[in-house]
C-alpha cells in the first residue's frame, strides 16, 4: 500500500504523538488512551479499504491451494468499533483484572506479609531493598507469566515502603522491569516467547527448547539489574507524600498482646518489625506485674506480653494486620458479626453520648453499639490506662472494630459528632493464609505445566479465593484498579490501528532499510531488526510487534545468505523488553499509579535500559547462534 496515499496512516501516527504528548504532560493515562482510541474509532467510520493478501493465509497457508478461496481480500485501514474495543475483552486485560482478585485474597489473609518477611527481610537501604526484591521476582517470572508476578508483589512493595520509609517510586518500576527480565529467560516466561516459538515451528525450524533463550536472557537480565541498582539513585524520582504520616494530630493509644505460639514469640523488637511502622512507637511492655519502659530493639518478646503503642490510625491498621499480635481487648471476640464483615471505624464522642463520664467497661460500650473499642485518641496526649478503664470525654476519638453498617447507622445519631470508616482496614484472616498460598501454588502449577492457560487458571484461583473466604466479594470488587484496566484495553485498540493503517510496517521497513547506510553485513541489519521490534513494542502490543517483524527478519536473513536464528532470538528479546513507555508493557501500566510515575520517568530510566538490552542481545546472539 503506498503510504503517501493513505491519510489513515498519518492520522494514526498523529494520534500516537498526541497520546505520547498527553502521557508526557502527566495527564491521566486512562483518559488520554481512551480519548485517542475514540478519535481512531470515529475516523474509522470514514476509513477506506485496500487490497491485501487474504488474512486467512497467515494462519493457514494450505488454504492457498483450495479452489474458490480468493488470494486477496479488501482490508480496512483503521479498526472498526468491534476491532477497536476488542482489547477490553482481551486475555491480557482479563488476566490483570482477575489477578487483582487473587492478590486481594493473598493480602486479606496476610499471606503477602509472610512473603515480605521471609524474602525481603529488613533492608537498611534502597539498594538493599531492590536487591532483595528484584532477584526473587526475576526468578519467579522465568517460569510464571510476568503479569501475575507484578500483581503478587505489589502489596509486598507497598508494605516495604511503609515500614522502611522508602519512596514507592524507587521500587515499583524496578519491580515491573525485574518481571520482564525474568520473562526473557525461558520459553514460557512470557506469552511473546511462546508466540515467536510458534512462528518458528510454522516456518520449518526445529521446536525451540525451554531454555534456549536463557543464553541471552540471563546475561541481559544481570546487566539490567546491575544498571537499576547503580543508577536508580539518580534516574528514578524520590517522590514522598505531600503530607507526612507523622503530621496527623490524632495519636491513638492502642494495646496489643503477643499471641502464645505466634510468629513473633522469641523474636526481638527489631526482628518482629515493630520499630519500623511510620508514625507509631512502642511506648512500653507490660509483662506480668512488670512494666518495661523505653524498650530497646534487642528486647525479646514473650507470649502474652502486653504491648502499648502510640501512633496514627494508618499505622494502627498495619499493627492490627501483623501475624502474631492480637487486640488486647477480648471484646472483639464477643461481637455478633463475623470478622469478615467488619472494618475499623473512627468515631468522635459527642457531649450527648450516654456513656460520657463513664469507663468503657462500665458504660458497656460493646453491648450498646455492637462495637469494640481498640484505641482512644485525646487531643494528642497519651492516655495511661487500659482500654476498659478509660473514662470517655466529649471530643475523644475512638478507633472501633464493628460491622461495615455501623457508619450508616450512627451517622444521624447524636452519640457521635463524626463517624467514618478506615480504608482497607478489614481484620486479617491469618487462619486462611495457608489456603491462599495453596490456591496460588495450584494456579502457578496449572499454568506453568501448560495444563491450563493463564486466564482460566487465574479465574479458577480468583473464584477459589472468594469461595474459601480468603477475600469477600466486596473486597474482590474493590481490588480492581479500573484506571489500569481501561488504559490496557484502550492501548490495544491504538496498537491495532498502527498495524492496520500500515504505520507499523512503515516503521519496521524504514529501520531495516536505514541499516544499509551502515554497511551490507548482517550486524547492522540485526541491530535494525532489534530496534524496529523494540520501537513497535513500545507503541503497540509486544505480541503484535513480534508477528509484524518476524517475516521481515526471515527475508533479511535470506537476502544476506545467513542463518535466521540470531534475528529470531533478537526479536524474542526485543518484543518482550519494552522499558521506555508505560504502554510498552502492561506491567509498566500496573505500577504507574502506585509508584506515582510520570511519562518522563519511564523515558529517563527505560531508554538506557532498552539500549543496554539491545547491545547485550545483538552482541551475544551471533556468538551463540553464528550467522554462518
Amino acid at each position: 500500500m503506498p503510504f503517501g496515499q493513505s491519510w489513515e496512516l498519518w492520522f494514526t501516527l498523529l494520534v500516537v504523538v498526541l497520546m505520547v504528548y498527553g502521557l508526557a504532560r502527566n495527564w491521566a493515562a486512562d483518559m488520554i488512551t481512551t480519548g485517542c482510541l475514540t478519535l481512531i474509532l470515529v475516523a474509522g467510520l470514514f476509513a477506506g479499504e485496500h487490497e491485501a493478501p487474504n488474512p486467512l493465509f497467515k494462519e493457514h497457508p494450505e488454504m492457498k491451494e483450495i479452489p474458490g478461496v480468493p488470494a486477496t481480500k479488501m482490508v480496512r485501514n483503521l479498526p472498526s468499533v468491534v476491532e477497536g474495543v476488542a482489547g477490553f475483552s482481551s486475555d491480557a486485560m482479563l488476566t490483570v483484572a482477575v489477578l487483582f482478585v487473587v492478590v486481594a485474597g493473598l493480602t486479606q489473609t496476610g499471606a503477602m506479609s509472610m512473603v515480605s518477611r521471609q524474602i525481603i527481610g529488613q533492608p537498611k537501604s534502597v539498594a538493599a531493598a531492590q536487591a532483595r526484591l528484584l532477584f526473587p521476582v526475576m526468578g519467579l517470572s522465568t517460569f510464571l507469566n510476568n503479569t501475575p508476578c507484578v500483581a503478587m508483589f505489589m502489596p509486598v512493595v507497598d508494605d516495604i515502603c511503609k515500614k522502611y520509609k522508602i519512596s514507592p517510586s524507587k521500587l515499583y518500576l524496578p519491580l515491573s522491569y525485574a518481571s520482564v527480565f525474568g520473562g526473557c529467560c525461558s520459553k514460557i516466561g512470557t506469552s511473546t516467547n511462546i508466540v515467536v516459538a510458534t512462528l518458528m515451528t510454522k516456518a520449518g525450524f526445529p521446536e525451540m527448547g525451554m531454555f534456549e533463550i536463557t543464553w541471552v536472557g540471563v546475561p541481559a537480565a544481570l546487566v539490567g539489574i546491575t544498571f537499576i541498582m547503580v543508577t536508580s539513585k539518580w534516574l528514578l524520582p524520590d517522590r514522598k507524600p505531600a503530607i507526612s504520616l507523622s503530621d496527623d494530630p490524632r495519636q491513638y493509644t492502642v494495646e496489643m498482646i503477643v499471641q502464645p505460639g505466634g510468629a513473633i514469640v522469641g523474636e526481638t523488637i527489631e526482628q518482629a518489625g515493630l520499630r519500623h511502622l511510620p508514625g507509631l512507637f512502642l511506648a512500653e511492655i507490660e509483662r506480668g506485674d512488670n512494666i518495661l519502659p523505653a524498650v530497646g530493639p534487642t528486647e525479646r518478646l514473650q507470649a502474652n506480653d502486653r504491648l502499648i503503642f502510640v501512633g496514627i490510625v494508618e499505622s494502627v491498621v498495619d499493627l492490627q494486620k501483623m501475624r502474631g499480635l492480637m487486640p488486647a481487648t477480648n471484646q472483639v471476640f464477643k461481637l455478633n458479626d463475623p470478622r469478615t464483615q467488619r472494618c475499623l471505624i473512627e468515631a468522635v464522642v459527642s457531649d450527648r453520648c450516654p456513656i460520657v463520664g463513664k469507663t468503657i467497661r462500665d458504660g458497656q460500650f460493646r453491648r450498646q453499639y455492637d462495637a469494640a473499642v481498640l484505641a482512644v485518641a485525646r487531643s494528642g496526649e497519651r492516655i495511661n490506662a487500659k482500654i476498659g478503664d478509660i473514662v470517655l470525654q466529649s471530643g475523644d476519638t475512638l478507633l472501633l472494630e464493628a460491622h461495615r453498617s455501623f457508619e450508616s447507622k450512627m451517622r444521624n445519631r447524636s452519640d457521635f459528632f463524626l463517624v467514618s470508616s478506615v480504608q482497607n482496614s478489614a481484620p486479617p484472616r491469618h487462619e486462611k493464609a495457608t489456603v491462599a498460598f495453596g490456591i496460588l501454588a495450584i494456579m502457578v502449577l496449572l499454568n506453568g505445566f501448560e495444563m491450563l492457560d493463564l486466564v482460566t487458571a487465574s479465574l479458577l484461583a480468583a473464584g477459589a479465593m472468594i469461595l474459601t473466604k480468603c477475600c469477600t466479594a466486596r473486597e474482590a470488587r474493590e481490588s480492581l484498579e479500573i484506571e489500569v484496566l481501561i488504559s490496557i484495553g484502550a492501548s490495544f485498540g491504538i496498537g491495532k490501528a498502527l498495524e492496520m493503517s500500515g504505520a507499523a510496517n512503515l516503521l519496521a521497513d524504514g529501520m531495516t532499510n536505514a541499516a544499509q547506510l551502515f554497511g551490507d553485513g548482517p550486524w547492522p541489519v540485526l541491530t535494525a531488526i532489534y530496534l524496529a521490534t523494540m520501537i513497535l513494542t513500545e507503541l503497540i502490543t509486544n505480541n503484535a510487534a513480534a508477528v509484524l517483524v518476524f517475516p521481515i527478519a526471515l527475508a533479511a536473513a535470506e537476502k544476506l545468505g545467513v542463518t535466521s536464528m540470531p534475528f529470531i532470538m533478537s526479536i524474542m528479546v526485543a518484543s518482550s523488553a519494552g522499558y521506555a513507555t508505560p504502554t510498552g508493557y502492561q506491567c509498566n501500566l500496573m505500577v504507574m499509579g502506585p509508584g506515582g510515575y510520570r511519562f518522563s520517568d519511564y523515558l529517563r530510566m527505560g531508554i538506557p535500559l532498552d539500549l543496554l538490552y539491545m547491545i547485550v542481545t545483538v552482541t551475544l546472539a551471533p556468538v551463540i547462534w553464528p550467522f554462518k
